[in-house]
């Protein structure tokens, strides 16, 4: 029997909680549907985020961060993801692309990526995925050549959440070609002002619109030696912790979605009629609905076991994350699927939000390893194995 399975809010969380469902409700909900629809990044929400202190919330004050940790970023994730999925990506993708960072980097690293992100003057993704290397990630082929006391870093990395709005990019490169594999990966910390950096085209996303997604890609960019954050050829490793202590977050904004389409199809329910009735009183629906509570509420306490698993070091966490993972963005497809189904025509047209909701749910079962490779993390922790 596992010991610590108290999810219980402290008083402080929950306040947390209701002073971003408040801003969320006010400030971001409003301006969901005309996100998605022009698929531009919001910089007004991103400075709104700043000016409330939501921006820094995970990173530690001793590095000029607003403190907090894996938990209070979940909260904060899950409840902007109830309303705009493309809106949520802004501090779970600048925590994504700091988690190496604040593993393995330098004091002078550390504190220049949590007081930038917090204060807004940086924003950060994380460049792992390439045209020709997805769940093979380290079949990747961007290199990095040492030359005297610098680096030069040449490939392209496809499918960078946040590429464009952020300026700084965690890039993960082959150091040596002849190396073990896994074995010789390093990770660089990269400004967009770097020359030879670039971006391709934006793509054109189902949903999470209104974050953009890019390649970037490098031809002969300088860094120098301060710019490896960790050990050289140790990057491999470090992008997979990075993955485990990110996943709980995309499980909580898969976890979000399917709260606010469930909300919004409950108090449709409660107020469409037909036959001369409501239909929430249809027995056919009640058990639909009944389904969704009991997925969602697993799905819940999946995501802050996750989330706890981090903050208490668990050395269980890859585990727990993918369980978190997994679970709740297969839970996010299959009930914003119902929602659309329990508003029938409605749930179909883009007046109502169940659609978009729907959109967002897909993505979350694909990125930070689909959930295929999840469930290989949670068999191969049950059997061993690589």
């Amino acid at each position: 029997m596992n010991e610590g399975l108290n999810f219980h809010l402290s008083e402080e969380q929950e306040a947390f909680r209701r002073s971003v469902r408040q801003l969320v409700e006010d400030k971001i909900a409003p301006r969901a549907a005309e996100i998605d629809e022009a698929d531009e990044y919001p910089w007004d929400i991103d400075e709104l985020l700043v000016k409330n202190g939501f921006a820094g919330v995970s990173y530690p004050e001793e590095h000029g961060g607003a403190g907090g940790g894996a938990v209070e970023l979940c909260l904060l994730v899950e409840e902007i993801s109830r309303w705009s999925a493309g809106v949520s990506l802004i501090p779970a993708v600048n925590k994504l692309g700091a988690i190496p960072v604040l593993l393995a980097g330098t004091d002078e690293q550390k504190r220049l990526i949590c007081e930038g992100v917090t204060n807004g003057e940086h924003r950060m993704s994380y460049c792992l995925t390439e045209p020709g290397s997805g769940s093979d990630a380290a079949a990747m082929r961007s290199r990095a050549v040492r030359d005297g006391d610098d680096w030069v870093l040449n490939g392209s990395k496809r499918f960078i959440t946040g590429a464009g709005a952020s300026d700084l990019y965690t890039y993960f490169a082959v150091t040596d070609p002849d190396g073990a594999r896994g074995k010789n990966i390093t990770a660089f910390l990269i400004s967009s002002e770097t020359n030879g950096f670039s971006l391709g085209r934006k793509e054109e996303k189902m949903g999470i619109r209104g974050s953009p997604t890019r390649e970037v890609m490098l031809e002969d960019c300088r860094l120098p030696g301060s710019a490896v954050i960790g050990d050289v050829n140790g990057g491999f490793p470090l992008a997979m912790r990075t993955l485990d202590f990110s996943r709980p977050t995309v499980a909580a904004q898969a976890l979000g979605i399917a709260q606010g389409a469930f909300d919004i199809a409950v108090e449709y329910c409660g107020e469409r009629k037909q036959f001369g009735k409501p239909i929430s009183t249809f027995q056919g629906l009640q058990f639909m609905f009944a389904d969704m509570a009991m997925k969602i509420e697993t799905a819940r306490m999946a995501v802050y076991k996750a989330a706890t698993a981090i903050e208490e070091q668990d050395a269980r966490v890859s585990y727990w994350a993918a369980i978190a993972k997994c679970y709740a963005s297969d839970v996010a497809m299959s009930v914003t699927t119902d929602c659309v189904q329990a508003l029938g025509g409605y749930g179909y047209i883009r007046e109502y939000p169940v659609e978009r909701l729907m959109r967002d749910a897909k993505i979350t079962q694909i990125y930070e390893g689909t959930n295929q490779i999840q469930r290989v993390v949670i068999a191969r922790s049950l059997f061993g194995g690589r």
